[in-house]
Order: structure tokens, then sequence, then C-alpha cells
């Protein structure tokens, strides 16, 4: 199966109660994480998450899918070898 470098935007609102478990999905895909930056939003108590991941279609779906299904995430994706075909 061919993996493709896809972005991943995530919306964390209440971090601080919301980062353990956003940090969990995170380290169950880690192989997969090529770069990560994030951008906390201290007077709103959310931050931003960026991803780069080099991932099998099924792979970037799961991770997206299992950040999605946490309280207060909002996670989507954009595959860049996608687009360019």
């Amino acid at each position: 199966m061919s993996k493709d470098i896809c972005i991943v935007g995530i919306l964390v609102e209440n971090r601080a109660s919301h980062a353990p478990e956003v940090q969990q999905v995170l380290t169950k895909y880690g192989s997969q994480i090529i770069s990560r930056s994030g951008i906390p939003d201290p007077t709103r108590e959310r931050g931003i998450i960026t991803l780069t991941v080099q991932a099998t279609e099924n792979e970037t779906k799961s991770m997206v899918n299992d950040l999605s299904h946490l309280d207060g995430v909002t996670a989507k994706s954009f595959c860049l070898v996608e687009a360019m075909q």
C-alpha cells in the first residue's frame, strides 16, 4: 500500500483537560507522524496542532476518526498526493 504525505489539522478546545487524550492518540500513530507543530491560544483556552504524516489512506482516516471522537476535538486532513492527482 502506498503512503501519502498528509497534513492533519487539530483544534483542541479546553486544551488543559483534553490534552492527555489527544496525546494518547498521537502516540498511537507516532510512527506515521513526520512533524508536529502546536500553537496554544491562552486567551481562549484552546490550541491548534498541525501534523505532517506519511501514512496510508486508511491510517490517516483512522487517526482523524480517533481524534474526532474525543470531546472538544476537531480534526481534518488534507493529503497532498491525492490533491496532485
